[in-house]
């Protein structure tokens, strides 16, 4: 079995903390070690903390200092952190684990299992379920099993230090990021549908909400080098689900007045260009103009025996 650590930046998590600790603390295969790091947080995270962390001693408590500005540079900043308290360790596995998160005491193992059968796979996770609605934030359909969520990705330490670790920018998209540059230098990312993580916090609660976190979403994407056509019709999709109609058009809006301001892009050219290879393969298999067999395999069988 693969060993593997883990680093929760956390900030403000008090209402859901426990839950992702009581997740852990369950597991059948425990980390090596633990450090949540405690991003400034002024409302009690750190008394849970230090409760669980007294009770094992596997778990550590890292306070970095409070901050004003609200970033996702941040995030990253706390994960080296609590990276470099890591150092001495031998490991195989690097997760990287939100605060707001719980899953089944196997979610890990089964996850261990399948990076340990097949060693060119460099990035791994399982699905993301809202918790209130019990519904996946992605359609697979669309989105394909390479995207790993954010919420708990699962490097190997080859991998994640091949990209040069998360990169820190401002406005978000590190793990879409961390995805592509894995992708890139050729390792296989997937996420596996046969296990779940829940997900506590409404999506984009933390920092933007309601139409503007729609508005974000398309800052994000134009800065994440998105391709235009793929854009357009995300939004299209995106009428079709809450708010409808017009969380579609924030997101279209969103995009393209980053088009007209011609703002610069976060991520390299490079990485731009692998992108929109991927969206626009991926756009014309969802519109039945190329065969199959050239885009990534189907979701296994008892996916949407799960989903129904």
């Amino acid at each position: 079995m693969l060993t593997y650590v883990i680093i929760t930046p956390a900030r403000n998590e008090a209402q859901y903390i426990e839950l992702t600790i009581r997740s852990v603390v369950a597991q059948t295969v425990r980390p090596l070690k633990w450090v949540i790091v405690s991003d400034g947080s002024t409302d009690g995270t750190d008394a849970i903390v230090s409760r669980y962390a007294a009770e094992h001693p596997w778990i550590e408590l890292l306070r970095m200092p409070e901050r004003r500005e609200r970033h996702f540079a941040g995030k990253v900043h706390a994960f080296n952190a609590g990276l470099a308290r890591m150092a001495g360790l031998s490991f195989d596995l690097v997760v990287n684990l939100d605060g707001d998160i719980s899953f089944e005491k196997d979610y890990f193992s089964f996850l261990q299992q399948r990076l340990a059968e097949d060693p060119h796979l460099g990035l791994v996770s399982g699905r993301l379920v809202d918790a209130d609605s019990n519904q996946d934030y992605y359609d697979y359909k669309y989105t394909g099993i390479e995207h790993v969520s954010g919420a708990c990705q699962i490097f190997r330490r080859e991998c994640f230090e091949a990209i040069g670790g998360y990169r820190p920018i401002k406005a978000g998209g590190i793990d879409l990021l961390a995805v592509l540059s894995a992708r890139a230098k050729g390792w296989r990312t997937r996420t596996f549908v046969e296990r779940a993580c829940l997900h506590h916090r409404p999506m984009g609660a933390a920092h933007v909400e309601g139409l503007r976190e729609r508005l974000h979403t398309g800052y994000k994407d134009y800065l994440l080098g998105s391709h235009p056509l793929w854009e357009l019709f995300r939004s299209f999709y995106q009428m079709t689900k809450r708010p409808y109609v017009i969380g579609g058009v924030c997101i279209f809006l969103g995009y393209f007045w980053m088009v007209l301001r011609r703002a610069e892009r976060t991520i390299p050219e490079d990485l731009v260009g692998f992108r929109r290879k991927e969206q626009i393969r991926r756009l014309r298999h969802t519109l039945r103009l190329v065969p199959r067999a050239s885009v990534a395999p189907a979701l296994p069988g008892g996916y949407n025996a799960q989903r129904n």
